[in-house]
């Protein structure tokens, strides 16, 4: 077999805050019928480069966590025919059809805008956090620095993007405890790790830069 079926809790513990997968309460609904989705990857890439793809398989047997089911896409990157009985876990599965109660948190995670500098993507690290009014919709108005930037680096908004917030909880989760503080508000991580309210930050320069 020139293919395998990816982990998808495991891609999950590795990104938690931007890997969706199914709840459990999802998981317990499934029956015979049911579609869901596998990720299929080939041993070696297609001669685009793809080797990974998302295909729905529907179920015809369940004994416990273990499924049985064959395969209703037509592949374009995995050497598989269509209709392929498929074996395969609950951890293989990352999508199903099933409204998920848990749909509400993951759209916190991937339609809240946060910015951060480019250092921070680095080292993977958050020790500087301030929140101003948001500016268009989906932005927090949190911005997110590393402390090890420079004024020069601070100035050139090349060194920023924009992006989802479960992006940075995958590398932080503990900005969680502070996000929904209201503007305008600022912390900065102590030497032991934890953050702390700056009461005396300067705001009047900062909205005035």
């Amino acid at each position: 077999m020139n293919w395998f079926l990816d982990n998808a809790r495991e891609a999950n513990k590795k990104a938690p805050y931007t890997f969706y997968i199914p709840s459990e309460e999802v998981i317990r609904q499934l029956s015979v019928g049911d579609l869901v989705k596998l990720i299929f990857v080939a041993k070696e890439p297609s001669e685009d480069g793809m080797r990974a793809e998302r295909m729905w398989v529907e179920i015809t047997s369940i004994e416990g966590t273990h499924f049985i089911g064959r395969l209703d896409n037509e592949p374009y990157h995995v050497d598989i025919a269509p209709n392929t009985v498929i074996t395969f876990n609950r951890e293989h599965i990352c999508s199903t059809e099933h409204d998920d109660p848990a749909n509400e948190k993951w759209d916190f995670y991937f339609d809240t805008l946060v910015t951060v500098s480019n250092d921070v993507l680095d080292r993977r690290e958050v020790n500087f956090m301030l929140r101003d009014e948001p500016h268009e919709e989906g932005d927090s108005g949190w911005s997110l620095l590393s402390g090890y930037e420079e004024d020069d680096y601070l100035a050139d908004h090349t060194n920023f993007q924009i992006v989802s917030l479960g992006v940075v909880l995958n590398m932080d989760d503990t900005i969680l405890d502070f996000f929904h503080d209201p503007p305008l508000c600022a912390y900065e991580r102590d030497e032991q790790g934890n953050f702390y309210k700056i009461k005396d930050y300067d705001w009047d320069q900062y909205l005035n830069n």
